[in-house]
C-alpha cells in the first residue's frame, strides 16, 4: 500500500478557511445594512488590515449594492445574500477535508472524486460573478476576489488530491449510496443557515414605508423626462443625477428586479453640481449640469443618453471641471445634440426641474423614487428596493390617483 499524502488535502482545508473568513465578512457587511442604517464596508485583500469604505466609493460597496449580491430579493426584505450560501459551501468543503484526514481516507479514489465535485461549484460560480461584476456592475470587490483564489486553490488541491489517491489502492467499490448521503450533508450545510438567516433577520414593518409623498405631483412645467410608457402602467418618478453613481446602482437594481417594466417612469434631473444648483456649495459630481442637460436634449433618446451617462460616469465627472470639453465628449457621442446643449432654453427646463424639487420639498439628495406619488424610503432603494417595491406594485390603488 502506498504511503498516504495527505498534504493536497490539507492545502484545500487551509482554502477552504480562507473561503469561509471572505465569505463570512462579506455576509457580516450584508447583514449590518439590514437595520435601514449606512454601515462602513470593509475592502481588503486581507480583512480587518485594510481601512473599511465609509464613502461607499469601493467595489466592494457597489458589488454589495448591486442587484446580484443576494437572491429571492421580492420574497424577503433585503433578499439571501450569495455569501452566505457560499460561507455554507466553503463551510462543508472544510469538513468533508477534515473528515477525509480524520479517517485517513485521502487516498480514497471515491472521496477525493467527490471533492472535486464539490469545489467545482465554487468554481462556476466564481467564474461567472466576475464576469458579472466586470461585464455588469462595472467594479470588482477585494473580498469577492478572496472567494475567487479560495475556491481555485481549493478545486486545484482537490484534484491534486485525487491524482495522488488514483495512484493508490483502490480500498471499495463504487458506492451510489454513499455520494447520495455526502451530497445531502451539503445540502443541509447550505439550507440550515439561509433558514436561520431568514427566521432571524430583522422583519420589515409596514411603517418603514411611510417617508412621504409629493406634494405637487403634477408637472406644470414640463421638467419630467418620460423613460418608459407602458400601457396602464404605474406611475412611477425617479429623481436622479447622470452622474451618481448611487443612481447608477439604484437603476441597475430597478432594470435587474423586473419591476420596472410594470412601471410608468418619468426622470427628474436634480444635479449635484453649484454650476447650475444653488442649493450645493460644492460640487458633488462635476459635470452632471451639463450632462443633465444633454439628457433633456435627448427627447426621445433620453433614456439612451442617460444609460450612456451611467456607463461612463468616471471619465465624464473627470471632465466636469471644464465645460466645454465636457459639451464637445457629449457632442461627439450625439452630434445631434449639439444645436441644444448650453443653449437657454434648456437651462431654464433644467432650473424649473430643481424649483419642482424644491416646491415638493425633496431632501438634496439621490436616488429618490415616488410609486403613486408615495416615497420609497432611502433606506430600501438600495438592499430592499425589490421587496417594497413589489408591495406598493400588489397594494390597492389609491382613489382618484394613477
Amino acid at each position: 500500500m502506498n504511503k498516504s499524502r495527505p498534504g493536497a488535502v490539507v492545502a484545500l482545508a487551509v482554502f477552504a478557511l480562507a473561503g469561509v473568513v471572505f465569505s463570512a465578512v462579506s455576509t457580516a457587511d450584508f447583514i449590518a445594512f439590514l437595520d435601514r442604517q449606512v454601515h462602513s464596508v470593509t475592502c481588503s485583500f486581507v480583512p480587518g488590515l485594510g481601512a473599511a469604505d465609509t464613502t461607499g466609493v469601493s467595489g466592494c460597496h457597489a458589488v454589495l449594492m448591486s442587484p446580484y449580491s443576494a437572491v429571492l430579493r421580492t420574497w424577503t426584505w433585503g433578499g439571501v445574500p450569495i455569501s452566505l450560501a457560499a460561507l455554507a459551501v466553503f463551510a462543508f468543503i472544510l469538513f468533508r477535508a477534515g473528515d477525509l484526514l480524520l479517517r485517513h481516507r485521502t487516498e480514497d479514489p471515491q472521496e477525493t472524486g467527490f471533492l472535486i465535485a464539490a469545489t467545482l461549484l465554487p468554481v462556476l460560480t466564481s467564474i461567472a460573478y466576475f464576469l458579472i461584476a466586470v461585464l455588469r456592475v462595472g467594479s470588482v470587490c477585494k473580498l469577492c476576489v478572496g472567494i475567487y483564489v479560495a475556491s481555485i486553490g481549493a478545486f486545484l488541491c482537490a484534484i491534486l488530491a485525487h491524482r495522488n489517491a488514483t495512484r493508490g489502492p483502490i480500498t471499495s467499490p463504487t458506492r451510489l449510496g454513499r455520494h447520495a448521503i455526502a451530497f445531502l450533508e451539503g445540502v443541509v450545510f447550505v439550507a440550515v443557515p439561509v433558514l436561520l438567516y431568514v427566521a432571524l433577520k430583522p422583519a420589515y414593518a409596514d411603517t418603514f414605508a411611510r417617508c412621504g409623498e409629493l406634494l405637487h405631483p403634477e408637472d406644470r412645467y414640463n421638467v419630467r423626462v418620460k423613460l418608459t410608457s407602458p400601457a396602464g402602467g404605474v406611475p412611477a418618478v425617479e429623481v436622479l443625477d447622470p452622474l451618481c453613481p448611487a443612481c447608477k446602482g439604484f437603476s441597475q437594481r430597478l432594470a435587474s428586479s423586473g419591476l420596472s417594466e410594470r412601471l410608468e417612469r418619468e426622470l427628474v434631473l436634480f444635479p449635484l453640481d453649484k454650476e447650475c444648483n444653488w442649493m450645493v456649495n460644492e460640487s458633488l459630481h462635476p459635470g452632471a449640469c451639463a450632462v443633465s442637460e444633454a439628457v433633456l436634449c435627448g427627447g426621445v433618446r433620453a433614456h439612451e443618453v442617460l444609460e450612456w451617462a451611467f456607463a461612463n460616469q468616471a471619465e465624464l465627472r473627470d471632465l466636469g471641471s471644464d465645460t466645454n470639453r465636457l459639451y464637445t465628449r457629449i457632442r461627439q457621442q450625439f452630434p445631434e445634440l449639439g444645436d441644444c446643449l448650453g443653449r437657454p432654453a434648456v437651462k431654464a427646463r433644467l432650473n424649473r426641474s430643481l424649483r419642482w424639487a424644491v416646491a415638493n420639498s425633496l431632501p438634496v439628495q439621490t436616488p429618490q423614487l415616488f410609486v403613486r406619488g408615495q416615497k420609497v424610503c432611502e433606506e430600501d432603494t438600495d438592499l430592499g428596493l425589490e421587496f417594497v417595491l413589489a408591495r406598493l406594485l400588489s397594494a390597492p390603488q389609491p382613489a382618484g390617483r394613477r
